[in-house]
């Protein structure tokens, strides 16, 4: 009996060893950074050691791309591998209507990310994996919290999209799921402190954590210290609050890091760092800037290339090489099927590619890229759609109808349209953009027969004001 039973303990320790060598994945999602937030994407004014440290150990992405300007359909595009025309969440959630006197009618998003969508949990669960969702959500409330789209444990996720409303934003008192913060917590330290946790608690497992912080996004909130160290500094070149906000999500990455090497499960486990949209330059029409993207235009809400090109970085030991650097344009859309390839699992019904042979260093035949946002963002974007193939971005306009097309390569900070100069290449990228948004059922937005042309419109600042051709 008793050697039957030790035989039974013996099997099931051995299984569970077996289960614990299959990778592990840890996917850090920062809100609203902007790609030139970060050192090793050149920023002079904040210090980002530890994520600079990830890029130095692994690969940085040049050329990587939110599948939208705004947050809640990247984070989708991110969980299902596809694009957020598919599912219908093509704005933040709620979204925001069209003004009843504007030129057109925008179609409304979806509020909620359809539970018949399969999520990267749900294609780990039959193979073993255990999967946490720590942070931000913004992908539907109550029937459609990240428990109800395959995590075993949601902490911190709601239907909202910004931090808990107080009166000292980003600190406690506050109440979430599976989180209670008392008076004086900072939300950023501890949802890192929930991320080391699950991290420990299943190293003999294969996991998944998906740290989704709410850091950078607006009402600004940072500990106090640290934000005074940056007003000593700044001299109006940037905004110490949100320095020091980007600071703490560094640490954040730094404590995750130190947990997973403590945890002995390093060589087995690819950390991810991205964001969900590029960096805020304006919230509407207000003149103060929140971050500066350049040499990208503009910023959140925005198809230009400061509202959709973001920061990726991926650690991979044995099999990325130290401080490679890749400036294929990839999309969030990749990330899916990429940990499925890598991890053996098969996958179909994704518009994402696995980025395993550019990790792997070799090359990956050219694509499109889309983009359909048929939406006013709250940041003064205009509804519209956008293709990237090679070096060309071609993005159409709904509200003032008009086509901008762009070389990257020449003009990453895309200040000359070529729409006129280059009417071949506009005429083939716009018809392969018609063919993608008729082959994905893509809702447009209609014109307005209550139209009042003395509509003022939302406002756009000067950086963002549509660029005239070049003659």
């Amino acid at each position: 009996m008793l050697r039957r039973e030790f035989l039974v303990s013996l099997a099931a320790a051995l299984a569970a060893r077996a289960e614990s060598k299959k990778p592990n994945l840890v996917l850090i999602l920062a809100d609203d950074l902007g790609q030139r937030d970060l050192g090793c994407y050149g920023n002079r004014y904040f210090s980002t050691p530890n994520i600079d440290r990830l890029a130095a150990e692994g690969a940085r992405f040049t050329d990587a791309y939110a599948a939208c300007p705004v947050c809640s359909p990247t984070r989708a595009s991110i969980l299902t591998g596809r694009y957020p025309v598919r599912y219908g969440v093509t704005d933040w959630i709620p979204g925001r209507p069209s003004h009843e006197r504007g030129p057109i009618r925008t179609p409304r998003t979806k509020t909620e990310l359809p539970l018949d969508e399969v999520t990267l949990p749900e294609r780990l669960k039959p193979y073993g994996y255990r999967s946490a969702s720590v942070g931000k959500w913004h992908l539907g409330g109550e029937g459609f919290s990240p428990t109800e789209q395959g995590f075993d444990i949601n902490i911190g996720g709601t239907s909202s999209g910004s931090p808990p409303r107080s009166k000292t934003p980003y600190f406690g008192p506050y109440e979430l799921p599976n989180l209670k913060g008392p008076a004086g917590e900072f939300l950023t330290e501890r949802l890192t402190r929930e991320g080391c946790a699950f991290i420990r608690q299943n190293r003999d497992y294969p996991f998944f954590l998906y740290l989704s912080h709410f850091a950078v996004h607006i009402p600004l909130g940072a500990r106090e210290a640290d934000i005074e160290r940056h007003r000593a500094k700044a001299a109006g070149r940037y905004n110490p609050i949100y320095a020091a906000m980007v600071e703490s999500v560094d640490e954040s990455v730094g404590q995750i890091l130190q947990t997973i090497e403590e945890a002995g499960v390093a060589d087995r486990t690819m950390v991810v760092f991205t964001s969900d949209n590029g960096g805020l330059r304006y919230e509407g029409t207000s003149k103060e800037p929140v971050t500066d993207n350049s040499p990208w235009r503009a910023g959140k809400g925005h198809l230009y290339e400061g509202g959709i090109r973001v920061a990726l970085l991926v650690r991979l030991p044995g099999v990325v090489k130290p401080g490679t650097v890749i400036s294929t344009p990839v999309s969030s859309i990749d990330l899916l099927p990429t940990f499925c390839d890598w991890a053996g699992i098969p996958v179909q019904g994704v518009d994402g590619v696995s980025l395993m042979p550019l990790l792997k260093g070799r090359r990956m035949p050219d694509r499109p890229l889309f983009w359909h946002y048929p939406h006013y963002s709250n940041q003064g974007g205009e509804p519209g759609s956008a293709i990237r193939l090679g070096p060309w971005k071609l993005i159409e306009f709904y509200d003032r109808p008009r086509r901008e097309l762009y070389h990257l390569g020449k003009d990453p900070g895309e200040q000359v349209n070529l729409i006129e100069r280059e009417p071949a290449v506009a005429r083939r990228l716009a018809a392969r953009l018609h063919e993608w948004l008729k082959a994905t059922k893509a809702v447009l937005p209609e014109r307005n027969p209550n139209y009042d042309p003395a509509w003022p419109g939302w406002g756009l600042t000067g950086a963002e004001k549509p660029t005239p051709p070049a003659r």
